[in-house]
């Protein structure tokens, strides 16, 4: 226990470090300007008049630029990335530097077992596999398979969004597969101190604007995100205004099925918001979305215990119900920025503390700009269309089975008779 405590204090430290450094860099460039602007308002000549900005002068009348008090300076329509605010993080952007790839990298070892007992006909399975490209983050370092399935491949769907391998028994009888991957991963850190991440693609950025299924960008989205953000301009500080209002205002309800339906709509209709993790940090994208600030849900596993919370990682090494949607958002100069309110609740609603808990509030700064990588990403897609199926899922999580008795989406592992276990390797 003392040295979880640690770990959340330490890294609750680094991270108002990184903060307070940036307030002294901010009040530094302001004193600067401030000298400047009055040694060249000293050097000009007699009778000259300094002009404010949207300030015109007429023969000694002084008539103002009304400028709109509007709460938010963009939409999904008009988003931060083609028009920043002035004077924000968006707008001050540094030369690009590479990246710099973390030291500490743990590697796991993930392994799905399905066992389909006295079926009858053709049977199709579907699972989600790891992310398909190396980040600074989560490397995939190779697939292997057995079992008896007379037919099986990965497939890549043509948005590019997620990897799925997919396999088939023609008969009836008894099914198995047995599915081991092998993932490695760092801890993820947002630096505030940092602008000097590499543009994303302009078009997934657009995809990342947009409105799915379940998820709005408009209406009562962007209502409920003119309250929150109010005057605020800079998009890092609007990203956190919706991030702690998420945090102060969803529940996190155990009782929910998987990681949740992910409704977002709902919530914003009923006005009652919370579910699990996939309902949860879905609030979170769509009120960025809705503002003009890109985002989007990260879908993967628990693959080891937590360093931080026990109700964040995994008691043993079975995973079969380990699940869970992370969330992340994008500055320009910064690149996407991990959060995880969805977990700040669940330690709320499972390790029995209360909301003003000091060690919940120090959690709660963390988990705006910090992943522990003791999860695994699958992919972020929504709206997906599975090969050879016509029926549109608002996200793949959960292991997909069609047979002659109707279809299951992995919900209740009973049911299709799976299990997952997970293990640390040493390389």
């Amino acid at each position: 226990m003392k040295r979880r405590d640690f770990l959340v204090s330490a890294a609750a430290l680094t991270l108002f470090a990184g903060e307070a450094a940036a307030a002294k860099k901010q009040s530094s460039a302001k004193a600067t300007a401030g000298k400047s602007s009055s040694s060249k308002s000293s050097g000009s000549k007699k009778g000259a008049t300094s002009k404010k900005p949207g300030q015109s002068t007429k023969k000694g009348r002084h008539s103002y630029r009304q400028v709109a008090a509007g709460p938010v300076t963009h939409t999904a329509d008009d988003p931060v990335i083609e028009r920043p605010p002035q004077g924000t993080s968006a707008s001050r952007l540094p030369p690009v530097k590479a990246a710099e790839p973390p030291s500490e990298w743990r590697t796991y070892e993930i392994t799905t077992t399905v066992n389909l007992k006295n079926t009858s006909g053709q049977s199709k399975l579907w699972l989600p596999l790891p992310l398909n490209q190396d980040t600074l983050f989560q490397r995939t370092l190779g697939h292997s398979w057995g079992g008896n399935p007379n037919s099986s491949s990965m497939r890549r769907l043509p948005d590019g969004d997620l990897e799925v391998f997919r396999c088939e028994w023609r008969d009836g009888g008894e099914a198995s597969l047995q599915l081991t991957t092998l993932v490695t991963t760092a801890d993820r850190h947002f630096d505030v101190t940092k602008r000097t991440v590499a543009p994303e693609r302009e078009d997934i950025l657009r995809r990342n604007l947009q409105a799915s299924q379940l998820i709005p960008n408009e209406g009562l989205a962007f209502q409920l995100g003119e309250r929150i953000v109010g005057r605020i301009k800079d998009p890092v500080a609007q990203a956190k205004a919706i991030y702690d209002w998420v945090v102060d205002n969803s529940i996190y309800d155990p009782s929910l099925p998987g990681c949740g339906t992910g409704d977002v709509r709902k919530q914003l209709i009923q006005g009652q918001y919370g579910g699990r993790s996939a309902d949860i940090n879905g609030l979170f994208v769509s009120i960025c979305r809705a503002i003009g600030i890109p985002a989007r849900c990260v879908y993967g596993l628990r693959v080891g215990p937590s360093r931080l919370f026990r109700s964040l990682g995994l008691n043993g090494s079975d995973a079969t119900r380990g699940q869970h949607v992370r969330a992340e958002f994008y500055i320009p100069g910064y690149g996407w920025i991990p959060v995880d309110p969805s977990d700040v609740r669940r330690s709320i609603a499972l390790e029995g503390y209360s909301d003003r808990d000091s060690k919940l509030l120090s959690l709660k700064k963390i988990l705006f700009g910090v992943w522990e990588m003791n999860w695994i990403a699958f992919n972020v897609g929504n709206d997906i269309t599975l090969p050879g199926q016509s029926r549109i899922l608002p996200f793949l999580l959960l292991p997909q089975l069609e047979s002659s008795t109707g279809r299951l989406d992995g919900t209740n592992p009973a049911a299709i008779q799976y299990t997952i276990s997970t293990r640390g390797v040493e390389l």
